[in-house]
């Protein structure tokens, strides 16, 4: 009984995160949730309480999986913005996710809150040590980092539009598809931004 419900619960999230994907939260339906998810919609309410509590736990999930496929590393931050990039280019929908976040449900989690300080309590160090350019703050660093490798994601007709990347199983909806070589080439540019941003005064150029 157990295994049918954490199998259900996947699906539901799964079906929750595509759902709030495309139309946000305040578009969401909870029974077009249900039927993607072949469950049950009360089902919705006994495992995750009302639309919003659902959409948390969709997004606490999303948070957990980024941090496992995306360990940070203060002393390679050009590298930790490619695996970001990647992350994205396999998940283009998170994007999505995300920004609907930030329009419905602005500021941080309590988990959030805790990674980014620690992150930003990290940058510091680096800076102190002089691993890490100390002319910028270093919660300015981090946002700059996020941001750069989000930038093109973004961006009108990227994936928080609706694209997918070739051969990625995750949904997306429509948009261009996304030649190798573009993605190639962005996330270099991304890992070059972020190097010359971060590396110690002298070394940036």
């Amino acid at each position: 009984m157990a295994r049918d419900s954490s199998a259900t619960k996947a699906r539901l999230l799964d079906a929750a995160f595509s759902e709030f994907a495309k139309h946000g939260i305040a578009g969401a339906r909870i029974d077009r949730i249900a039927e993607n998810a072949q469950a049950n919609k009360r089902l919705i309410y006994v495992y995750y309480g009302n639309k919003e509590q659902l959409f948390d736990a969709v997004l606490q999930r999303a948070l957990e999986t980024g941090s496992e496929s995306v360990p940070f590393d203060v002393d390679d931050l050009p590298g930790y913005a490619g695996a970001i990039f990647d992350h994205l280019v396999e998940r283009p929908s998170l994007m999505r996710l995300v920004l609907w976040k930030q329009l419905e449900r602005p500021g941080n989690t309590d988990t959030e809150a805790a990674s980014y300080q620690g992150k930003i309590a990290a940058v510091r160090q680096a800076q102190d040590a002089g691993r890490i350019d100390a002319g910028m703050d270093a919660a300015d660093v981090l946002t700059l980092v996020v941001a750069l490798s989000q930038a093109w994601f973004g961006a009108v007709g990227g994936p928080a539009a609706g694209g997918t990347a070739p051969g990625s199983t995750a949904a997306g909806g429509a948009g261009s598809d996304w030649a190798p070589d573009r993605l190639a080439r962005h996330r270099a540019a991304v890992m070059e931004a972020v190097r010359r941003i971060t590396a110690p005064h002298g070394d940036g150029s």
